[in-house]
């Protein structure tokens, strides 16, 4: 069994793979969690990635054999973006995933988590791709940055016109967000051609069916890409 653990901007999960299949997903895990986890599971083999923690404060808590992730561990394609070492794990993670799922297949990752991020995968080269608020950051910010403006939650049918500030907000920040990726999407495929769509991430259901473009979501595709990574590197 292989043990998964990905410490985003939010919070910690754990998932746990026989080979290619994921049998359960731990959201969220505190560092204090992992100890009793790896006792129950008995992982023969650990990858960790970590946006946010430490990667000491977590490989510390795990005595099996564990692979930390950074943007020096040998990957199944090349990493063209021009500073690796600023580059996010979760997004070299979510490309993995799409390489592994489309074998290798020119392909689009686009991650509505904290933060919307873009990526694109040519003739087995990672490029790079963008970074956007997310659909909460979004939604905070304007309580945050306005005088009057009031923090709303999502709902699943935002209306086009708002008639009340609440409903004006949620349909800016919700309709906007989907035309963004919608017109996203057209602009990496007038570049790069036939691309694999895969969205991933918390927000990815929720934006899902308001996407025309024809995609897969693909919530656990950073627990996946992690997953191919450590057994690439361990077989």
């Amino acid at each position: 069994m292989n043990l998964i653990i990905d410490f985003g901007n939010t919070h910690g999960k754990v998932g746990l793979f026989e080979k290619d299949e994921l049998l359960k997903v731990l959201n969220p895990v505190e560092l204090n969690q992992l100890p009793s986890i790896e006792k129950e599971y008995k992982p023969k083999n650990c990858i960790v990635s970590s946006s946010s923690v430490a990667p000491l404060a977590i490989t510390e808590h795990i005595k099996t054999n564990k692979l930390t992730l950074s943007h020096k561990t040998p990957l199944p394609f090349k990493i063209g973006y021009k500073t690796p070492g600023t580059l996010g794990l979760d997004r070299i993670a979510g490309v993995a995933g799409a390489y592994f799922k489309n074998n290798g297949a020119n392909s689009l990752v686009i991650d509505l988590g904290t933060c919307i991020t873009y990526d694109v995968l040519i003739d087995n080269v990672y490029l790079g791709g963008g970074i956007s608020p997310g659909m909460h950051m979004r939604l905070k910010a304007l309580n945050t940055f306005t005088a009057n403006l009031p923090l709303v939650e999502p709902i699943e049918e935002a209306p086009l016109v708002g008639d009340t500030t609440a409903n004006s907000i949620l349909s800016g920040i919700i309709n906007g967000i989907t035309a963004e990726i919608e017109q996203i999407i057209r602009m990496y495929s007038d570049k790069y051609g036939s691309l694999q769509i895969i969205i991933c991430g918390g927000d990815s259901i929720f934006f899902e069916k308001r996407l025309k473009a024809s995609i897969f979501a693909a919530p656990e595709l950073v627990l996946r890409g992690l997953n191919g990574i450590l057994q690439y590197n361990v077989s």
